[in-house]
């Protein structure tokens, strides 16, 4: 009985693993197409006035590439945030970055705050990407 209890485990486990594999090999190749994607939005991104200051890949179950971007805030004006927004509506990835640029400036001016140099755009692209906007070097990270 008790080894009959025992190969039932083993065989709970075996399974629990299986699924691991390849839960993290999907998850894994998800992250790849990703990160192909972005890799065409970068340049992009540099043509309207955001310069790749630092390019990093970390590989994991879920790899992630992380890329800090630094522009000029004269580049990114209200008015002219509307417009490359307009120009880029049929791209995801452009609108949610020029996207999150206007909504830190729009906060931003609400606190009636020093607008501080550089305009520094950091781009997290894993399984859920994520888009950082600092108006200024983070001194925390």
């Amino acid at each position: 009985m008790i080894d009959k209890f025992k190969q039932a485990i083993n065989d709970a486990t075996g399974a629990l693993r299986e699924q691991a594999a390849q839960f993290g090999e999907g998850a894994k190749e998800k992250s790849f197409q990703l990160i192909e994607e972005w890799l065409t939005v970068f340049p992009k991104l540099e043509i309207y006035g955001l310069e790749i200051r630092s390019f990093a890949l970390s590989v994991a179950i879920s790899p992630a590439l992380e890329v800090e971007m630094v522009g000029r805030h004269e580049d990114f004006r209200p008015e002219r945030l509307d417009e490359i927004i307009q120009e880029t509506r049929k791209n995801a990835a452009l609108v949610s970055v020029f996207t999150t640029i206007r909504t830190t400036y729009n906060l931003h001016r609400r606190t009636l705050a020093n607008l501080n140099d550089p305009l520094v755009v950091k781009v997290r692209v894993r399984l859920s990407p994520e888009i950082k906007v600092y108006l200024g070097v983070p001194l925390i990270e």
